[in-house]
Formats: C-alpha cells, sequence, structure tokens
C-alpha cells in the first residue's frame, strides 16, 4: 500500500535501510488492489460457506450458531456462565437489571484445572467443570430458584441449536476421551444433575468471538459483527436466516461464526505467502492449514518477525559479526514483544534492550531495522484483518439490500489492546475496501465472560417471548382436526343448500346458475362480454376461432352521481358505452350475443334472468334491487333504441373463472376466486339440485361460500381478533367465512393482532405508532410483501417507514411471522372449502379417484408467496382420492362471460 495508501506503509526508503530490508518489507505490504481481490475471494468463500451443497468444500465454515437476536436493553435477572479455558475454569454470575446493560453486576472465581483432566476420561472433566459450580454457588450464597447457564466451550462442534452441539474435535492440549461426537451441552447438564443443581439449566454455548458481539450491544446500539484479533484469529456477524441453508432457520438473521482463520487453506493466498510464512507453517503442528490465521495471529507474529530477522541476519543486512543462534530457537520472540517494540516513540532504547535480553548484540541501526520489521509484519496483519472484515461488511450490505450500512463492530483480544495504530489501520483499510460500510468499532469488556451472559440472557428473554406469541397465536393455528371438522361443516352447509325445504336456512346459499355445460373446445364465433363489478365497468369484443381467443375491451369509468343515482341513469350509462365500444370497434352493424358478468348478490332463476338481491361495493342506485337485472338492461337498449343487443347469459365473476379455464382444459369444473373477496362454484349433478326442477345432466352452482358460517357453525374457530375485525365491518355478522380468507380483511386481522402483541411490550416496546390504530392502515399486500421479500429488503423498510412505526429487526421477525400465521390459516381454511367441494364430485360420480382442475383467480392467490402452496398441500391432505390441479384464470370476468354466451350458443344452436 505504500502508494496508494501512504499511511500503511510500514517503512520510507532511506539510507538506513538496504536493499535487502527494503526487499523484506516489500514482501510484507500487500497492494491495495491485492486486498480488493482477497476481499472479493473471502466473500465468495463465505457464500460457498452457507451454501447447502457447497459448505463441505468451503474454507470458511461459517458455522451457525442459533443465535438470531443481539441485547435490546431489556433484559434482567441473574445469569450463570461457565467459560472452559486452556488450564482453567472461570465460573461468573452475572446480574442484569433491564436498564440497557449499561451496569451488570458481575462476581466471579477461577479454578485451576488439574493437568491430568485435560487428557483423562471426559465424565472426569464435566464432573470438574460442575464442582466448580457447584462450589462457586456455594460460596455467593445464591439461593435462585432457576438459574440459566452459558457455556463457553473454544472448540470446534458441530452445532444444531443454541443448546445442542457436538464436539468436531480437541484442540488447545486438550483429549478427554468419550466426547468427540457427543453432545457437549448435555454432558455439562447430566455433570450439574449430579451435584442435585436441578436449578441449573444450560441453555447456551458460544465461543468468545459470539460473546464479544453481544457485550458490546446495548439499548439503542445493537453490535451486528465482532472481531478477535488475539492469539487465533476469528469473525462473526448477522446474517439473513434464509442465506444460511445448513440451518433450518429462515426467518430473521442468526449470528455466523465465520471461522475465518482456514481462509487461504485452498491456495488463494499462495501468492501473497513470503518465504517467512512458509517457515512458519512448516514448523506449526498443522502445515497447510489455518493459513489466513498464521498471518494475522498474535500466535504467530513473533514468529513471523523471527524468521524475517533470521533471513536477514543471514543475508549480513542485519546483527553484522554477532551470533544469531538463539534465533534459531522456536517461540524466542513472544508477540508482546513485537508490539512493546512498536509501541513506545523512543522504541530504539526499548527494541536494544529486547533484543539484548536474547542474548544478541545489536547495533543503533539494527535496533532501527528490527522496529521497521515489526511494524510492517504487525501492520500487515492489520491490514489484512481490515480486508476480512471489508468482506463481512459488504457482504452484509448486499445480502440486506442496502445502499449504506451503518454498524457497529466489537473488537477484542491482543492485538487491538496492545497496538495503538491497530484500530486506526484497521478503520483506515476498511473504509477504503468497503466505502459504501461505515462501521464504529466497539471495544470489547469481558466478551468470553460477560458476553456469554448476555448471549444466554438474550435466549432467556428470546423464549419467554416465544411463549407469549405462540399462545396468542395459538387460536390462529388450526390443527388437522379443525381442517377436517371445517371440510365436513362446509359439506354439510351444501346439502342444506341444495335442498328444497332447507335452501333457504342455509348459510352456503348454493345458487344455480343455470350453466349446464362447460367448453368443449368447438365454440367459435364473436360475442360481446360485460364486466360489471366495481367502479369500473368493461366492454369486450371476444373472437373464439380454431387458432384461439381474441380479445379487445375498453374500461369506461361509473361516476359516484350514477352509481348512487337511478337505476334508469345506471343502466343507460351502461348502454351509451356499450354503443361507444361498438362504434369504435366498427360493430354497430353486428348483432353479437352478449354474457354479462354482474358481480353483485343476485337470485338466478334463469341463464339470461337474474334478480338483484342486494347492492354492495358502494352502488345503491334505485329501482333495481329485487329487478331482473337483464331486464333492467334490456330496457335500457330500448330507451336509447339500440336494437342490436342479444343478452344470453348472466354470470358472475366466479363462474367465469371456470369457464374461462374450462376453454383450455376441458376437465375444469371448478372456479375459485380468493382476492378481495372469495367465492367457488363447481359443477353439481342435477339430480342433487332440489331448487331447480329437472334431474339430467349437470349445473354450475355459485356456492357463495362466503357466507358460510354466518349461521354460527363456525365460531369455535374465531378468535378475537376475527370478531373485532367482524364487528367494524359494514355487514357484522355476515359473510363470515370470507372475512377468515379474502384480501379485504387478512390485513386487518393482523394490525390488530400487532397492537395485542404491543399491549403485551411483546413488538415495539410497547410503544406502536398512532397510524396503526387506523382502520385499514394495514394493507392486505403488505402481508405480500414482508413473507416475499424478506426482512431486510427496501420494501419492507418502506413499509414500516409508511406505518410510522419505530421497528428493531426482531419486531420484524414477529411481525413477518404473524403475517405468516394469517395467511396460511386463510389458504388452509379455503383448502378444507375446496376438499368439501371435490369429494362431493368424487362421490357424486361413483369414482375411487376424481381428477379435476380448478380455475382459479384472485390477488392473494396469484401475488402472495406462499398462499397457493399452502392451498395446494392442504387439499392433497384432506382429499387424497382427488387429484386436483389448479389453472390461473386469465381475464375471468371478460372472457369467461363471453364464453358462457359460446357455449350458450353452441348447445342451443343457431
Amino acid at each position: 500500500l505504500p502508494q496508494a495508501f501512504p499511511a500503511l506503509c510500514p517503512f520510507a526508503p532511506g539510507p538506513m535501510h538496504c536493499h535487502q530490508v527494503q526487499r523484506a518489507l516489500r514482501a510484507l505490504t500487500i497492494p491495495l488492489e491485492r486486498l480488493h481481490i482477497m476481499k472479493g475471494h473471502m466473500m465468495q468463500a463465505m457464500r460457498r460457506g452457507l451454501g447447502r451443497h457447497t459448505h463441505s468444500q468451503a474454507t470458511l465454515k461459517m458455522l451457525p450458531t442459533y443465535i438470531c437476536a443481539t441485547p435490546d436493553g431489556t433484559e434482567k435477572g441473574d445469569f450463570l456462565v461457565v467459560e472452559l479455558r486452556q488450564s482453567h475454569v472461570r465460573t461468573l454470575l452475572v446480574t442484569l437489571f433491564g436498564d440497557g446493560n449499561l451496569s451488570p453486576q458481575m462476581i466471579h472465581k477461577t479454578f485451576d484445572m488439574p493437568e491430568d483432566i485435560m487428557q483423562g476420561k471426559g465424565e472426569a472433566l464435566f464432573d470438574f467443570i460442575a464442582q466448580c459450580v457447584s462450589q462457586f454457588l456455594a460460596e455467593s450464597n445464591s439461593s435462585l430458584e432457576h438459574l440459566p447457564l452459558g457455556f463457553v466451550f473454544p472448540f470446534s462442534c458441530r452445532q444444531t441449536q443454541l443448546n445442542k452441539a457436538e464436539l468436531i474435535s480437541w484442540s488447545k492440549g486438550f483429549s478427554c476421551s468419550d466426547v468427540e461426537g457427543k453432545d457437549v451441552v448435555q454432558l455439562l447438564q447430566s455433570a450439574i444433575n449430579k451435584q442435585e443443581l436441578s436449578h441449573v439449566e444450560v441453555v447456551a454455548l458460544m465461543n468468545d468471538t459470539v460473546g464479544t458481539m453481544m457485550t458490546c450491544s446495548t439499548e439503542g446500539r445493537p453490535c451486528e459483527v465482532a472481531l478477535v484479533a488475539d492469539k487465533g484469529s476469528n469473525c462473526c456477524f448477522m446474517a439473513e436466516a434464509h442465506l444460511v441453508e445448513t440451518a433450518e432457520e429462515t426467518s430473521g438473521r442468526m449470528c455466523i461464526n465465520t471461522e475465518w482463520g482456514r481462509f487461504g487453506d485452498d491456495g488463494i493466498l499462495n501468492d501473497i505467502l513470503t518465504p517467512y510464512d512458509e517457515c512458519v507453517d512448516e514448523e506449526s503442528s498443522s502445515p497447510g492449514e489455518k493459513r489466513f490465521e498464521k498471518m494475522v495471529g498474535s500466535l504467530y507474529l513473533g514468529e513471523i518477525t523471527r524468521h524475517v530477522l533470521i533471513a536477514l541476519a543471514a543475508e549480513k543486512a542485519l546483527f553484522t559479526g554477532s551470533s544469531v543462534a538463539v534465533l534459531k530457537e522456536k517461540d524466542v520472540l513472544k508477540t508482546h514483544q513485537v508490539l512493546e517494540i512498536i509501541n513506545v516513540e523512543e522504541g530504539v532504547a526499548v527494541t536494544k534492550r529486547a533484543l539484548e535480553a536474547l542474548g544478541l548484540q545489536p547495533s543503533e541501526q539494527d535496533c532501527s531495522r528490527v522496529q521497521q520489521i515489526c511494524r510492517a509484519v504487525v501492520s500487515r496483519a492489520a491490514t489484512l484483518y481490515a480486508t476480512g472484515l471489508a468482506a463481512v461488511l459488504s457482504y452484509m450490505c448486499q445480502t440486506r439490500d442496502m445502499d449504506q450500512l451503518l454498524v457497529n463492530v466489537g473488537v477484542d483480544g491482543e492485538l487491538y489492546q496492545g497496538h495503538t495504530r491497530f484500530e486506526e489501520i484497521l478503520q483506515s483499510v476498511t473504509k477504503l475496501l468497503a466505502p459504501e460500510c461505515v462501521a464504529t468499532l466497539l471495544p470489547s469488556t469481558d466478551g468470553s465472560g460477560r458476553g456469554a451472559a448476555m448471549v444466554t440472557a438474550v435466549a432467556v428473554r428470546l423464549e419467554a417471548q416465544r411463549r407469549e406469541v405462540a399462545e396468542l397465536l395459538a387460536p390462529l393455528r388450526l390443527t388437522r382436526d379443525d381442517l377436517v371438522q371445517v371440510q365436513a361443516l362446509m359439506r354439510q352447509e351444501m346439502e342444506l343448500g341444495l335442498g328444497q325445504e332447507t335452501h333457504a336456512n342455509a348459510s352456503v346459499r348454493m345458487l344455480p346458475t343455470y350453466v349446464c355445460h362447460t367448453p368443449d373446445g368447438t365454440e367459435l364465433g364473436e360475442f360481446l362480454a360485460l364486466d360489471l363489478g366495481g367502479t369500473n365497468f368493461r366492454v369486450l369484443v371476444v373472437q373464439v376461432t380454431e387458432e384461439g381467443i381474441r380479445m379487445a375491451s375498453e374500461i369506461y369509468a361509473i361516476p359516484t352521481a350514477i352509481m348512487q343515482g337511478t337505476g334508469e341513469a345506471l343502466f343507460d350509462h351502461i348502454i351509451d358505452c356499450i354503443v361507444d365500444f361498438q362504434e369504435k370497434q366498427d360493430l354497430m352493424t353486428h348483432t353479437l350475443p352478449l354474457g354479462f358478468t354482474f358481480s353483485f348478490p343476485c337470485q338466478q332463476v334463469g341463464l339470461d334472468k337474474a334478480l338483484l338481491l342486494t347492492w354492495t361495493k358502494g352502488f345503491s342506485a334505485s329501482g333495481c334491487v329485487g329487478q331482473d337485472v337483464v331486464q333492467l338492461l334490456r330496457e335500457a337498449a330500448e330507451r336509447k333504441h339500440h336494437a342490436g343487443l342479444k343478452v344470453v347469459a348472466l354470470v358472475n365473476d366466479t363462474v367465469g373463472t371456470m369457464m374461462s379455464c374450462g376453454y383450455e382444459d376441458p376437465k375444469c369444473e371448478i372456479g375459485l376466486i380468493v382476492g378481495t373477496g372469495t367465492n367457488a362454484c363447481y359443477m353439481e349433478e342435477m339430480r342433487n339440485v332440489g331448487t331447480v326442477e329437472g334431474d339430467e345432466g349437470r349445473m354450475c352452482i355459485n356456492m357463495e361460500w362466503g357466507a358460510f358460517g354466518d349461521n354460527g357453525c363456525l365460531d369455535h374457530i374465531f378468535t378475537s381478533f376475527d370478531r373485532v375485525v367482524d364487528d367494524q365491518t359494514i355487514n357484522p355478522g355476515k359473510q363470515r367465512f370470507e372475512k377468515l380468507i379474502s384480501g379485504m380483511y387478512l390485513g386487518e386481522i393482523v394490525r390488530h393482532i400487532l397492537l395485542a402483541m404491543s399491549d403485551k411490550e411483546l413488538l415495539f416496546h410497547g410503544n406502536p405508532s398512532p397510524k396503526l390504530y387506523t382502520k385499514d392502515i394495514f394493507k392486505t399486500k403488505f402481508l405480500s410483501t414482508i413473507e416475499l421479500n424478506g426482512l431486510a429488503l427496501r420494501q419492507i423498510r418502506q413499509i414500516l417507514q409508511d406505518l410510522e412505526l419505530n421497528a428493531s429487526f426482531e419486531d420484524s421477525v414477529l411481525m413477518r411471522e404473524v403475517c405468516h400465521t394469517v395467511s396460511m390459516r386463510a389458504a388452509q381454511l379455503c383448502a378444507a372449502g375446496l376438499a368439501a367441494v371435490v369429494e362431493k364430485m368424487r362421490e357424486n360420480r361413483g369414482l375411487d379417484q376424481l381428477s379435476v382442475t380448478v380455475g382459479v383467480d384472485g390477488t392473494l392467490y396469484k401475488l402472495h408467496p406462499n398462499f397457493s402452496h399452502c392451498l395446494e398441500k392442504t387439499l392433497r391432505d384432506l382429499a387424497p382420492k382427488c387429484t386436483v390441479s389448479f389453472m390461473p384464470s386469465e381475464d375471468g370476468s371478460g372472457k369467461g362471460a363471453a364464453l358462457v354466451a359460446a357455449v350458450a350458443c353452441r348447445v342451443t344452436g343457431p
């Protein structure tokens, strides 16, 4: 970096530097462009480490820790920590007061470990640890009923839960038998139980890197990255859980222990390894392994420096005329001596004393050169740490879809604490390599002790929260038995709706549509279609040819004054729109069959005759309720002298959806709408339709299943949230099934759950924004966005911003869980209703196995990321004897209406 970043250059060429020294210093200086390449390689290695199929070959193991949150400052209580160190066991009792973790109270004791325990039986090791815990608690006069324990276990483990980890291999002089491959948490818990400490529960296992991150998190200042620059080297960070393919957790974030010391074991760092690094590696106990750690760990920096001095002495650039045999001894030069040499301004004198203490006879020039070499070795280590940190930060920024990442980084270790310029180099190089990230370095205080207590405290807080959340959401989580019961009730209500005597009192109306055939592919001709279902009105011309269907359409607005005026004015306006469309399409001389999609409740008494039962969706035109809407349209045509109108069929959008898909797939005999509202229709045997004369053939039945449950049969699955939503609608007690399923209501259900959680201080620290109290402010489309995009993306942040919610990341995770619970219940209930339909069709036809297609439309089905999958999966479970395919409809209300007209013309003939 000498030219790109002069501040990091460990030497300034001058007369005191012979060319051999300059060459050594240059070998230890890595150009900026090479650091950028290394950062990219490390990011690739991180992704491989997280991938399910690439993890086993990755140099960065990216181990899941199952720590899914950082402290929020509300943690309180007493927490026990046991830390297994190289030659002793440390026990701590930490008390947190819920004050932002600013003033924890701690007492601790260290127990020396007999050497024979480190190489003895595993049972003896854990018994010794448990005895230390027992003695410590006895001396601290602890009389707590329940004491959660965090276990700091600094060995390589395969962790599958926060409190479950199998030892992969011992290191650091330990080799206890019967432990590798076993759950060390269970081994410790068993040993503690033998000490009759039943109130002590091991709830978390971690390493010191994770502890460093946790101890630096306080209220309003979460720390999401930790860097340990010590004898070993490591980094951990909060990753997006859905990217951690090696763990089952997919929601929120999870702390990942990178184990980056092994970066470079695949040869990716070979071009920056110096001959001095190669010598250190060859003399180590694990040649070829942990190449990155051997360039940066304080265990190795003294050794790197020693080999540089040996090489320069051999070239007679140092210690000319004096013996350097002492330098041949491994570990004779310690890293703390290297740090002392470079930390003192008058370092020449300190260097001289240090070298003389080794038995060397340095000149003043030797001392200056040794000081420069020490600075180069440590500066390179700091630069490499910064490169690794930059890779982690850029990865976090990218995976969170941020333009800029603001993050706190906890730092600990001998290098960070012992070298005054380490932090300066770390920050400067990180900023150069990751300019999109602003990292604030926070010194850690006792990461392995206090930090472990924080991990334990957060685990206890989250477990308590999970219990409360589970209790609150339990009524919305339906069991299979619940769904089977809903299916049976739907079947029962269907039978009542079809019966001549029972129809009037059934909650599922089962309305005859007089559509008795689905398309068979032989339909040909040109047809008009009208689509009236809201504030906009569509007119279409549909050409059905052997090559397929062609359509042209136009949308016309219906002014509020006409929606709420007289019936004559409304239907006159509709005829004016039809005339305008026919003129534009040059169809005024044609008399085309017309299908009319009329999406309001009607009692249909013929294919082209339907009595309006009531207006909805803001319409209130007078003189229409109880009248035949087809006749009202015909009368308007007469008033307007429009003779070329031939209405052959009136349908609703659900039937149109079935017919639209039926043209593509002859097996389509069911229509389903799951959007703002919900409904279904299907082809029923005429012999079962008691409300219409005749027993031959089939007829499409418009179920109007949104009203299922209006008679109270679903009250047992209605939650307090559903009742509040229902009470605030314009039709309390009506359309009860629809209010559990459709897009018009799901956002409201979620909003009321969020308010209830906030009341219990499970969300937003108990302070939701005033906006959240506004009816309909939480749109159902938010559910799709939150469940589709994960929690880090800008769309989610925009929702929270729009709602003026000051939500933590953990709040966002919980919001996602609520959204998922509500939308999955909707999909399961929809499946239960559909299961009743397909099972009835199968039994009607006397089939062992039914194969049928459902034409489906609606934004909830089409746009929600999980709804369709959950619906189909639940249906397979509830109706195993039915093979059901789903076909998304394209314009059921337009094309479908035209196809109803086309089928009617085919069946009746010219």
